[in-house]
């Protein structure tokens, strides 16, 4: 009889879960206690598309808690091998340490009152033919990284953007301005 793996029992104890609460114990409990990579499995999973949330995903859950949203689509997904931290640090120092779609600072505030998290994701995913390679990686936060998962998004235009910009109030023109100084390290008098 084959072995069960500790990923096999994670999806087996979720399945029957389906939008409720469960806690970083009782995982624990159904890997059994010899298993001590299950949070590894459980990210593996999310990975995979498992539409699980915890704290980082959810205001309304604290640390140790997770949801399974619903069940994953039933499609087949392609492995590639894990990036390496070298190539993670080097995406997040070129980006500045802030997401490349939404634009939040790592350790900023976000909407739901968390502390901003970067990952490194793909501009043109595995799935959609994209490689790992450098660039093909940019930072970004929890949020954005999970609902950009297996989409294509071309970045935004030079004419789009400062199109944006102008149909914004003075006041948002200036905010952006700010923000743009306090990430490029420019105090507004060196021009």
């Amino acid at each position: 009889m084959a072995k069960i793996g500790s990923k096999e029992r994670i999806r087996r104890f979720l399945k029957p879960r389906v939008g409720e609460v469960v806690t970083a114990k009782q995982i624990q409990e159904a890997v059994g206690p010899h298993v001590t990579e299950w949070a590894r499995r459980l990210r593996e999973l999310r990975q995979e598309g498992w539409p699980i949330s915890s704290h980082n995903d959810r205001a309304d859950l604290k640390p140790g808690q997770y949801v399974l949203e619903a069940l994953p689509e039933h499609r087949l997904y392609r492995f590639a091998p894990n990036l390496s931290g070298r190539i993670r640090a080097q995406v997040l120092e070129r980006n500045g340490y802030t997401c490349q779609m939404c634009g939040i600072g790592a350790g900023e505030t976000t909407d739901n009152g968390r502390k901003a998290r970067l990952h490194v994701g793909h501009i043109v995913d595995r799935d959609h033919g994209g490689s790992d390679e450098l660039s093909n990686l940019r930072a970004l936060c929890s949020v954005c990284n999970q609902g950009a998962k297996n989409i294509v998004q071309e970045p935004p235009s030079w004419t789009w953007l400062m199109s944006q910009v102008r149909r914004a109030s003075v006041d948002d023109q200036r905010a952006v301005m700010d923000w743009l100084k306090r990430k490029f390290g420019e105090t507004g008098n060196e021009h």
